[in-house]
């Protein structure tokens, strides 16, 4: 027990922190019988491949190999280019020298002899590979004997010159053996470019083309890996801090530490010692194997792997951090973690490692070290295997460590919270496409970009990238001036595999830099650096500060603050801000200005969104609290008010375009809010009673509104367009003359009573139950569930900042592709919400554009049909609301296979029932085809985001398809046009003042310069509604058409249901005599189970008359519908 935890905490903080975490992950609560484990051993039992069939011939394979390298006839010494030379010109093969190749006078010899041992490691032994892995490989070990090797030949690049031209021995004999068999290439373990391996493909059997569709078997590729004698190198010789490399080009003189040749050096005789470490686990824990899977996917899902160009963790370096866990991994030697705990709580435990450790800024320890390794963490990430001596996070780089424990963060946030999916996230989703993990992506060629000099011997492109992040950290992730950036990462593009024939190829490809902001600290245009004062260490910090930032940096002095170095950035919007930071503190280091290329803006771009316009949402809210105040003044009200709600997407940050506060504006849309009034029992107990109450109370607000504002407010009492007497028949217009418009409407509460009662009244007609109860759900929508939406986004739109712009960039999408008419606002919103509420495997987005292309992710991986979009709005929803809420969506899918009344099913905390947001007037919004087709059209856009990268054109994005519409109506904009304009009728005062009605001057309207009234709605949206009404409720045609104004185009898709059938009376909709074909095609459907149009009519006494849809007639019937407002209707196939 410690007795001193505070002290151990200051001096070790990392180390205990690491300890505290494993020791609450082996706890019994860490791991229960949840859903989460039932699913990864599901997932186990579904990704490990069936080695007998997957490696078929494998084993014979790999003694065959052995073979042919024991028998390889040994050479004394040689000079190496001697060697080389004769190598190549008898076999045709070149030496894979790593770089700096050795040139023709070196006096380093080299021969070869039969390995000393042969064994095969790597997953293949421990059966942890996954089907989903790309290039399955064996990896066959052999060591070179010590009487090929001097003690010495770890200097100077002399070690990995006889390596390279024993690979190239062994490569020629297996090449002219196995040269019929396969093909053989080289390629760097690891990316380590110091580290060729020998690489035989061996060919698939010649089967046919049917049989190979169906068999199991995959390809698979066997490593030949050299290897030094264990223990042959003296490890005090090989320690981080030490300087191998004398020699080095021609011309060049360096001396510094080559922490990463001496860890090769050392990692290069650790390949049997690590296999029994590994063996040692495996036995001692059941769950060690299994937890090594479930690592391998959670690693490959975030874009980790053990080679360098994918962040240098992969499986095996998991695999051993969890084995020296297991064994003995704190300061004392204890084991850290019980080898009873199962595969799932060993996989947490990791988490939690990984999650508190950060190895990039303070090394980590395994066993007892007696050097200083704090000293030299400046090199790189340092897990450190004490008892081996060796670092074997040395392929890592800063960025790569950084990312993987922000990784581990997340997904240790997401695991301890047990209500929301832990599985999906965890292991299921991709988790390294770039546009949806960073807000600002930017290209460097590194070949335009200066570079210094170095021993590093991951090549020129590895020291780019490392400045690069050195530079960008400092610059953007300043404790002092404050963290800019969350993440900065680095990647570079991997190795290729070459012939043996040749030799490698240098570095070509660009480098990739991907930052992740903090959205509440980009958009500062002043930095704050150091004081200026008189001591000499401020003096030297300013120094410092100046010579990083040059011209930039400048003295100014702020009130209540002393003189300090500042920066000042002239770009407005936030991303246009951080872009100049990375262009300017580039080009000022690497000399690079158009060979930057950055991405990230282009989508915000589209729709213009600026900071600014927060703002114009702030101005609306403030007019709508004007508004609030001057109803609540009215003092000859009967009834005291209670509340005044808006319920429009302009009062809570979630409209595509900005609210229109000009009233001259020809259409703008009025911000709807509805007003309840204290309790009273004077309301009359008749729903009709009560519609025709609420006009007379829109009347006397009107009427007191302009009295106690004359010339500053207008009224007007609108007719809604409702079919029945007992529906709200009524709002009221308000018009400020120096902003905007809003739309009252009345609750009662006492109507939601009786339309419950209605509802529940078993003495009534089927019909007016249900009629009932439709009006129910839509008045507790408008009056109930629309007031607390408002007011829970409103409150999501300030606590994340980014919210605004992805829901205005979501429903610009939806509208491009004329989704917009069958999702309500709402439905869109939420959608948008869950990626901030549930952003699992990242954490909440940080830009529009990050948010917008996780939510297309979310929509094409969505399974609407049987899993239920949850929002847990409150905080507090448990795992026994969520069953509830998916037992419900079970229930109507029983009730309603067809998902003819329900489709999207979308629950809140606060909603509970799933179908207040996708249900209007009794029917689904959308309908099942409108939600598959927005399915389609997330999944294509996900695809083109992840294959074309940031590389991709945005506004292709947003490129409606109209190929795929049968019929398109064409609209009049002109006719539009004129019909937004609509003044007050003044036939009354035009009665008795016949001249009224005429200007005083020709050439003007009596209505110039008065602003006009706002419409119930657009004259296309009306048209729309219209059509909708008489032909999509299981009609003919399903229409599609974006919201607003701009769009012009309505399209419509044909019924395939409704093909040749029976006649009989009451048809819904037009019918003419079938033709020949119609009945075929009619058959056809029908015998390949097709959904066909329900028949109905007696069919006995011979042959029926068939029919089919008259589709000329019904398109003559939408002409005359749309009369003037139809420009042209467009047939697809007609000329």
């Amino acid at each position: 027990m410690n007795s001193n935890p505070a002290k151990r905490r200051k001096l070790d903080h990392a180390q205990d922190d690491a300890e505290v975490a494993l020791a609450a992950a082996a706890s019994a609560g860490i791991s229960r019988s949840t859903t989460f484990i039932l699913e990864a051993e599901e997932l186990l039992d579904s990704v490990c491949p069936d080695y007998d069939a997957a490696f078929a011939g494998a084993d014979d394979l790999l003694h065959r190999i052995k073979g042919f390298i024991e028998g390889i006839e040994a050479h004394d010494q040689l000079q190496i280019a001697e060697a080389a030379a004769k190598l190549e010109k008898k076999h045709k093969i070149k030496v894979p020298f790593p770089d700096p190749r050795p040139d023709g006078t070196s006096n380093y010899k080299v021969a070869f002899a039969a390995p000393s041992k042969f064994n095969v490691v790597g997953s293949y032994v421990f059966k942890t590979m996954v089907k989903t892995q790309t290039n399955p490989a064996i990896d066959m070990v052999v060591v070179i004997p010590e009487t090929v090797l001097q003690e010495k030949d770890y200097l100077d690049m002399r070690y990995f010159y006889k390596r390279a031209y024993y690979l190239a021995v062994i490569a020629a004999v297996l090449k002219r053996e196995l040269g019929t068999e396969g093909q053989f290439s080289y390629e760097y373990l690891h990316g380590n470019p110091l580290c060729p391996v020998l690489v035989f493909q061996p060919n698939g059997p010649a089967t046919s083309t049917t049989e190979s569709k169906s068999r199991k078997s995959q390809d698979f590729r066997i490593r030949i890996l050299p290897s030094a004698p264990e223990g042959f190198f003296p490890a005090a010789k090989l320690h981080l801090g030490a300087s191998l490399i004398r020699k080095v080009r021609e011309g060049e003189s360096l001396s510094e530490a080559t922490p990463f040749y001496n860890s090769t050096i050392t990692a290069e005789s650790t390949f049997f010692p690590y296999l029994k470490v590994l063996r040692q686990a495996e036995k001692k824990s059941k769950g060690f194997r299994k937890a090594c899977v479930l690592g391998r996917i959670w690693l490959q899902q975030r874009g980790f792997r053990s080679d360098v160009a994918h962040g240098g963790f992969g499986q095996f370096e998991w695999a051993l951090v969890l084995a020296l866990l297991l064994q003995g991994g704190d300061k004392k030697g204890q084991a850290a973690l019980s080898a009873s705990l199962s595969s799932t709580q060993l996989f947490k435990a990791m988490i939690q490692f990984l999650s508190v450790t950060n190895f990039s800024e303070k090394a980590y320890i395994f066993g007892s070290a007696k050097t200083d390794l704090d000293s030299h963490i400046e090199s790189g990430p340092i897990l450190y295997d004490a008892a081996r001596q060796l670092n074997f996070a040395f392929k890592m780089g800063f960025w790569s460590a950084a990312l993987l424990h922000q990784h581990a963060k997340w997904t240790r946030s997401l695991l301890a919270d047990n209500a929301d999916d832990q599985f999906t996230p965890t292991f299921i989703l991709k988790a390294d496409v770039p546009s949806h993990s960073f807000d600002l992506i930017a290209h460097l060629d590194p070949k335009k970009a200066s570079d210094q000099a170095g021993l590093d011997s991951r090549g020129p492109v590895w020291r780019l990238g490392s400045r690069v992040y050195r530079i960008l950290k400092t610059a953007l992730a300043d404790n002092d001036m404050g963290e800019r950036a969350r993440v900065i990462h680095v990647k570079m593009s991997a190795y290729a595999p070459w012939a043996i024939t040749d030799i490698p190829k240098r570095e070509t490809a660009l480098l990739e830099i991907g930052i992740l902001f903090d959205p509440l600290r980009m958009a500062r245009t002043v930095d704050r650096g150091p004081v200026a004062g008189p001591s000499a260490e401020q003096q030297q910090e300013c120094a410092r500060f100046r010579k990083f930032w040059g011209e930039k940096a400048e003295l100014r002095r702020f009130e209540g603050d002393d003189a300090r170095e500042t920066l000042v950035w002239s770009s407005t919007t936030p991303f246009a801000l951080c872009e100049e930071i990375v262009r300017y503190i580039l080009g000022r280091h690497l000399k690079v200005g158009k060979e930057l290329t950055v991405y990230g803006g282009r989508l915000p771009a589209l729709l213009s969104l600026k900071p600014a316009d927060t703002a114009v949402f702030n101005v609306t809210r403030k007019a709508f609290d004007v508004f609030e105040r001057d109803i609540r003044d009215l003092d000859d009200l009967p009834l005291r008010v209670r509340q005044i709600a808006p319920v429009c997407p302009e009062l809570r940050h979630a409209s595509v375009s900005l609210p229109e506060l000009d009233p001259t504006k020809s259409w703008r849309r009025p911000l709807e809010c509805v007003i309840s009034f204290e309790a009273s029992g004077k309301w009359p107990e008749s729903l009709i009673a009560i519609q025709r109450t609420k006009i007379a109370f829109l009347i006397m607000i009107g009427s007191l509104l302009e009295k106690s504002k004359p010339g500053d407010v207008r009224t007007h009492v609108g007719l809604e367009d409702s079919a029945y007497d007992d529906e709200n028949l009524a709002f009221l217009d308000v018009l400020y003359e120096n902003g905007p418009a809003f739309r009252l409407r009345v609750h009662s509460d006492l109507e939601e009573s009786l339309l419950q009662r209605q509802s529940k009244n078993k003495m009534s007609e089927q019909w007016k139950r249900q009629r009932a109860a439709t009006l129910l759900a839509t008045f507790k929508r408008l009056y109930v569930n629309l007031p607390l939406h408002n007011q829970y986004m409103t409150t999501c739109a300030t606590r994340f900042p980014v919210l605004s712009p992805t829901i205005r960039l979501v429903k610009h999408w939806f509208n491009a592709h004329k989704l917009s008419c069958h999702f309500t606002d709402e439905f869109i919103e939420l959608v948008v919400l869950r990626v901030f509420l549930s952003p699992h495997p990242w954490e909440a987005p940080t830009s529009p554009s990050t948010g917008f292309t996780r939510v297309l992710a979310f929509l094409a991986h969505w399974d609407w049909r049987s899993d239920p979009l949850i929002l847990d709005t409150s905080g507090e929803m448990t795992a026994v609301d969520r069953s509830a809420i998916t037992t419900r969506l079970d229930a109507w899918r029983k009730i309603d296979p067809h998902m003819n009344h329900t489709v999207l099913f979308v629950a809140t905390a606060q909603e509970s029932s799933g179908t207040a947001w996708t249900t209007l007037d009794g029917h689904p919004k959308p309908p099942k085809v409108a939600a598959a087709r927005m399915t389609s059209l997330a999944k294509t856009a996900s695809r083109l985001i992840k294959d074309q990268g940031v590389g991709l054109d945005v506004r292709t994005l947003f490129v409606p398809s109209l190929k795929e519409y049968d019929v398109l109506i064409h609209l009049n904009k002109k006719v539009l046009k004129s019909t937004l304009t609509t003044y007050p009728d003044e036939s009354a005062d035009t009665a008795s003042d016949p001249d009224a009605q005429q200007s005083k001057f020709k050439n003007l309207s009596i209505h110039a310069g008065q602003p006009p009234l706002p419409l119930v709605q657009h004259p296309a949206d009306a048209l729309f509604k219209r059509l909708d009404a008489v032909y999509s409720s299981g009609g003919p045609l399903l229409f599609f058409r974006g919201s607003g104004s701009e769009d012009t185009t309505i399209g419509a898709v044909w019924n395939p249901r409704m093909l040749a059938r029976t006649f009989r009376v009451s048809l819904p909709t037009a019918y003419k005599p079938a033709s020949a074909a119609s009945i075929e095609a009619g058959k056809k459907r029908k015998a390949s189970g097709g959904e066909v149009e329900e028949e109905s009519g007696d069919e006995e006494g011979g042959e029926e008359e068939m029919v089919e849809v008259d589709r000329e007639a019904i398109l003559a019937e939408i002409a005359r519908i749309g009369g003037e407002v139809i420009e042209k209707i467009e047939v697809k196939g007609s000329s």
